[in-house]
């Protein structure tokens, strides 16, 4: 994250230096999966010792309190900056909805603190990379998502114009109206017992070749379309990957442009040295020389 500052010095460097640094990052991250293991624990608070749960939901605050104490000092460092970055932003939501009070009015806020564990999604660096990465790709994952509402929509309507008209109460409540085939071939697209709740029951209502309608949707959305989804993300990832890659050499290649002038300046004063002391033997000859001549 960028400095507070300009400057490479401030009275806050110390303390950035500090948040910043790979042991509190570390403490951070062992805080939150801490945490996770915590909240999962209390999920059956009712069969634990009330004792175990007391200190339980006391080590909770505890770390709640510390991730407030790690918002404040960022925000003591960092100040408006601090809101430049979308994880920040989550970071002081989620943290913010865990302080919230417990009683009833805020049961659903309370239960949402489960979201602290989202925060390893950018503590760790490798999480962030894949997350950065699926959240590049969600505008292409929406022109899928269209395409495949639209193909859902058209065989839909297929569906409840061949299937819908029976006295089936089975195939009526999978294929009576267009809201029920579309969740009927979303189920089947997810080739979620597709054959024997769906595909087998409008076969032996007597239509015998209903199998061949719904392989095509199969093959056309299941294998298609929704490869994809998974096109596309590797795509993102692959991309991401270049990105980071790409930056190191930056990186690598700044290092060396900064070695390369260190080995010049260092050359220049060698040089200099040199030329110093050809003056210092140059006037040591001339004296020995003057001495000489006097005797």
């Amino acid at each position: 994250m960028a400095r507070a500052t300009l400057d490479l010095e401030t009275h806050t460097s110390r303390l950035e230096a500090a948040i910043e640094s790979i042991w509190f990052r570390n403490l951070i991250t062992a805080l939150i999966i801490l945490n996770a293991i915590v909240l999962g624990v209390l999920t059956y608070q009712e069969d634990l010792p009330p004792a175990l749960v007391v200190s339980l939901n006391g080590i909770d605050r505890a770390i709640t309190y510390i991730f407030a104490v790690e918002i404040f000092l960022k925000l003591v460092v960092y100040r408006l900056l601090f809101f430049r970055s979308g994880w920040n932003w989550f970071d002081f939501i989620v943290v913010g909805i865990s302080l919230a009070p417990g009683s009833e009015a805020f049961s659903v806020l309370r239960a949402l603190r489960v979201l602290r564990v989202l925060r390893l999604l950018h503590v760790v660096p490798m999480m962030k990379r894949i997350t950065e990465a699926l959240l590049k790709a969600l505008p292409g994952m929406g022109a899928i998502v269209a395409v495949l509402a639209l193909l859902i929509y058209v065989y839909a309507v297929m569906a409840t114009n061949m299937y819908g008209n029976t006295d089936n109460e089975e195939v009526l409540e999978l294929f009576g109206d267009l809201p029920s085939s579309a969740f009927s071939l979303f189920q089947v697209m997810t080739m979620d017992g597709w054959r024997f709740e769906v595909v087998q029951k409008v076969i032996d209502d007597g239509h015998p070749w209903a199998w061949l309608f719904f392989i095509t949707f199969i093959f056309i959305a299941s294998f298609a379309v929704l490869n994809l989804f998974i096109a596309l993300v590797v795509e993102a990832l692959a991309a991401e990957q270049r990105a980071a890659t790409d930056e190191l050499l930056e990186d690598i290649e700044e290092d060396v442009e900064h070695a390369e002038e260190e080995r010049d300046e260092m050359l220049k004063l060698l040089t200099s040295l040199r030329e110093e002391v050809a003056g210092l033997r140059a006037d040591i000859h001339q004296t020995g020389g003057s001495g000489k001549s006097r005797e």
